[in-house]
């Protein structure tokens, strides 16, 4: 009978099925002894065999021996084509008394000709041992007593790379487990060895083992906390060597893969800070107010101001020829000092290099301002640069009666642009009694309710896009060049200490999967798969992107972003933002807020109980997080719009204006009504008291 080819491709296994077909087997080692075609046969046993029985004892047998079986009366059942030293090893822990002859040896068992020729010429041909085993091993092998230097010797590795190994081997099993079956790869498992909590480790691997995956970049994140690394913006210019010097510590990473860390950032600052102001003498003695600071910015005074980005039409021709030559002259002075710090540590040529960068950039400043003199100086620390500085001059005054000419400038007047559009009114943000990492969250979250609200409305989302694409492009606000035909630039919202919230961006960022999924199904480019949608579809698909570039957090209560709020207040307006139809504060979200804050959500909630003054925070939360489930209700804080005025009825105004105000009543006594109520919470209290 005839085969087809596909019958006959069917029947050639692959090197994976010949693998798991082997005859893999655990026998005596009285049953076991050295082919004669082994390549090494003859040789006598070399001096590190100790050393291989030892390791042997300590982590157990890590590889099989690739056997064949016996052939007449004066060979044993299995014959060793690979593992001779091994086989060794064994016995002369059986010399010793440590082992006896029915000590267990894992073999792998060659029938075929061709594979045992194989195994003659070539070593580990039967399954390779998984870095997981190898980490084991050595972590048996430590516990057995034996010194890095041994366990290297014995398995061939570079020391470095068996402490590597070795810091490993303290993850819990169910990690070594992950990382045995893919669910882990090598880099996630140096990532969990990092981590300090034990606890933690064996949470992350479980849920990799599970399925769930492993998110890189929270252990990273949780990692830099409070890290300063060599990649700081004060090293730039302090550089390792005078850091040490000053008796900074250092601490490097064992695996080679992270940035060194800083153990003594207050050094560190100190070094930076005297360096800069060496630097800065020489300004102060041309009459510049100079402030040095490796911190937040220094408070100043309210009539200063910096030159923004200067572009086309902003100055007169002649002037923006001159702020350009001079914005030139300050890039290459920059270039220059970049190239001198990553090539010398020589004090005195990078000083000289970081006094001319100064000098341009106050050239090109002043240049910007038309000549106006430049006052105050900042001097921050910058990692390209090693300083960044910034320039102020006085704001200059208003002159009344001044007769406004857009075709003339006047001499010394600050650059505007040419057509200043207006501006939406925004609500004031909340910051009395409001810290930084509470306005943080609260603009956090604020920002996540308007994705979904704008990722629902697909006309909205178009509006933002092309105006985004209008300022970019007709308005010449700057672009960073892409590598796509479209110099359009988009990043998703994803800040630093931010989580998702799956109702909210977690929606939106689902059906992005669901229609990248769609997509690789597809096998088409993206252009010819978005040109295939439906109009329906492109529209929605447009809404959800637009609406992941979102960006309105605000770190400090001291940088609010009061052009974004105004444009946030529109896109609000625009499709009618209500971020209580899909979420209401949880349990995150609340832990962020004070007891005096909280109590305050359930006054606005309309649901306040004296008896929750008495509870600590930590029950607190959960009563808060459940009355603003039952009643659909978020903090006004997350809301984009200002609220409605409320209507003033006539006998209000009348009583605001003295009207009326503390009238008695037809019997001429005033009565006290309303001067105290007893709501239903008060009478329940009431009653529990009694």
């Amino acid at each position: 009978m005839r085969r087809s080819p596909s019958t006959a491709l069917a029947l050639v296994p692959t090197p994976v099925q010949a693998a798991a077909a082997r005859d893999r087997r655990t026998v005596a080692l009285r049953n076991t002894d050295i082919a004669p075609e082994n390549l090494r046969y003859k040789e006598p046993p070399d001096e590190d065999i100790p050393l291989l029985a030892e390791t042997l004892i300590a982590a157990g047998q890590l590889q099989a021996l690739t056997v064949r079986p016996g052939r007449g009366k004066k060979e044993q059942p299995h014959m060793a084509l690979d593992g001779r030293r091994r086989i060794l090893a064994f016995r002369h822990l059986l010399d010793q008394g440590r082992i006896d002859e029915d000590f267990p040896v894992d073999i792998v068992v060659e029938t075929d000709p061709k594979r045992q020729a194989e195994a003659v010429l070539l070593t580990n041909t039967a399954v390779p041992v998984h870095v997981a085993d190898v980490i084991a091993a050595i972590g048996r092998m430590l516990k057995g007593k034996l010194g890095v230097p041994v366990i290297a010797k014995a398995l061939g590795y570079a020391e470095l790379d068996v402490k590597r190994l070795a810091a490993l081997s303290a993850l819990p099993q169910i990690a070594l487990e992950a990382l045995k079956m893919g669910r882990l790869n090598l880099r996630q498992a140096k990532l969990l060895a990092r981590l300090p909590d034990k606890a933690e480790q064996a949470d992350l691997a479980r849920m990799a083992l599970d399925g769930h995956g492993f998110q890189d970049w929270r252990v990273t994140e949780k990692l830099d906390e409070g890290r300063v690394t060599a990649r700081d913006p004060r090293c730039a210019l302090v550089g390792p060597e005078r850091y040490a010097a000053a008796g900074g510590r250092t601490e490097t990473d064992l695996f080679g893969e992270m940035a060194p860390v800083l153990l003594d950032p207050a050094i560190l600052t100190e070094v930076w800070t005297t360096r800069a102001r060496e630097i800065a003498r020489a300004f102060e003695a041309e009459g510049l107010t100079v402030h040095v600071t490796a911190g937040p910015r220094p408070d100043l005074p309210d009539d200063l101001e910096t030159l923004g980005y200067v572009y086309g039409g902003m100055l007169p021709g002649a002037a923006m020829a001159l702020y350009r030559d001079a914005r030139d002259a300050f890039n290459a002075a920059a270039e220059t000092l970049c190239t001198l710090l990553a090539e010398t540590p020589e004090t005195e040529a990078v000083d000289a290099a970081i006094d001319a960068m100064i000098r341009a950039r106050l050239v090109m400043d002043q240049a910007g301002w038309q000549g106006r003199v430049a006052t105050v100086l900042v001097l921050s620390p910058s990692s390209r640069t090693g300083i960044e500085v910034q320039c102020y001059t006085p704001v200059e005054p208003e002159v009344e009666g001044q007769v406004e000419d857009a075709e003339v400038v006047p001499a010394g007047a600050p650059p505007q642009p040419a057509y200043r559009p207006p501006e939406v009114d925004a609500p004031e943000p909340e910051t009395e009694g409001v810290n930084h990492a509470l306005h943080a969250v609260r603009t956090d979250v604020a920002t996540r309710g308007l994705i979904r609200a704008l990722a629902d409305d697909p006309g909205t989302a178009f509006t933002a896009l092309i105006a985004r694409l209008f300022n970019q492009v007709a308005v010449r606000c700057p672009v960073v060049r892409s590598e796509s035909a479209l110099a359009v630039t988009a990043a998703g919202f994803n800040p630093t200490g931010g989580r998702m919230i799956e109702a909210l961006d977690g929606e939106v960022r689902q059906r992005l999967g669901d229609r990248r999924a769609a997509w690789e199904a597809s096998g088409q480019t993206v252009i010819a798969w978005v040109d295939g949608l439906a109009h329906g579809d492109k529209m929605a698909l447009l809404a959800e992107l637009t609406a992941l570039t979102l960006d309105l957090r605000e770190d400090r209560t001291s940088l609010i972003r009061r052009a974004a709020r105004a444009e946030a207040a529109e896109l609000a307006e625009l499709c009618g933002a209500d971020i209580a139809l899909h979420w209401t504060p949880d349990a995150e979200f609340l832990k962020s807020h004070s007891k005096p804050l909280l109590l305050s959500m359930l006054e606005q909630m309309g649901d306040a109980d004296i008896r929750a003054a008495c509870f600590r925070k930590m029950d607190l939360v959960p009563w808060v997080e459940e009355k603003a489930a039952e009643k659909g209700w978020a903090p006004a804080s997350l809301s984009w719009t200002a609220p409605p005025e409320p209507e003033v009825s006539e006998a209000m105004e009348a009583e605001s204006s003295g009207e009326g105000a503390d009238s008695p009543t037809p019997s001429g006594q005033d009565d006290g009504a309303g001067a105290f109520e007893v709501t239903p919470a008060g009478r329940a209290a009431l009653t529990d008291a009694a």
